[in-house]
C-alpha cells in the first residue's frame, strides 16, 4: 500500500488492492465493526469517490478511505486538530512526494465515522449511503485542493459537491440544512 498518515496506519485491517475507479485508485479500509452492518456503504464510497474525481479532471491518483467509529475519529481530530471531539470527515493531505512520471500520485486519506455519519443521516432524513457518499465527495474535494474557508469557497466546494452528487442520483444535501459542515 501508499505512504499513508497515522489514520491508516492505525487501521486493523489490510486493506483490500486497490480498485481502479475513473481517474483515482481508491482503497477503503473497513475499521468499524458498525460499518460492516452498512454493506452498501464501501461502494457508495467508491462510487462518490470516482465521481468527484471525474468531476475534477486532473491527473490519476490514489486515495484512502477509512470508514472508523467516533472513538478513532475523535483521537485523530484531537491529534491533528487540536479539536477533542468526534466529527463527520477528516482529510489528511499527502504530502507532495516525488514519483515515477507514470505513477498515480497518491492525494491522501479521508477517514469517515460512522456514529456521527448515521446521527446527521438520521436528523436530515436521508439515506446513510447518500450522506457516506456526501462525506466521501467532501473530503477527496479537500484532498484535491478546495476549502470552505470563506464564503465564496463554500459556495464553490458545495456547487461542485451538488453536482457531483446529483450524477449519482442523490438530491442536493444543502437543501434542508443550513450548510454547516
Amino acid at each position: 500500500m501508499t505512504a499513508t498518515t497515522p489514520a491508516m496506519r492505525q487501521a486493523d485491517d489490510k486493506p483490500p488492492p486497490a480498485e481502479p475507479c475513473g481517474s483515482a485508485a481508491i482503497d477503503v479500509v473497513v475499521e468499524a465493526e458498525l460499518w460492516r452492518a452498512e454493506p452498501a456503504a464501501e461502494a457508495a464510497v467508491t462510487r462518490a469517490i470516482a465521481a468527484a474525481a471525474d468531476a475534477v479532471g486532473g491527473e490519476a491518483a490514489d486515495v484512502a478511505v477509512l470508514l472508523t467509529d467516533d472513538d478513532h475519529i475523535r483521537i485523530l481530530n484531537r491529534d491533528f486538530r487540536k479539536l477533542d471531539k468526534p466529527t463527520n470527515v477528516l482529510s489528511f493531505p499527502a504530502a507532495p512526494a516525488m514519483a515515477a512520471p507514470a505513477a498515480p500520485r497518491f492525494l491522501g486519506d479521508i477517514a469517515i465515522a460512522f456514529e456521527t455519519t448515521q446521527r446527521e443521516a438520521e436528523a436530515e432524513g436521508k439515506p446513510l449511503t447518500h450522506h457516506v457518499s456526501h462525506l466521501a465527495v467532501h473530503g477527496f474535494l479537500h484532498l484535491a485542493g478546495f476549502d470552505h474557508e470563506t464564503d465564496a469557497e463554500a459556495e464553490a466546494m458545495e456547487a461542485l459537491e451538488r453536482r457531483i452528487l446529483a450524477r449519482l442520483g442523490i438530491p442536493d444535501p444543502y437543501a434542508s440544512c443550513d450548510g454547516e459542515h
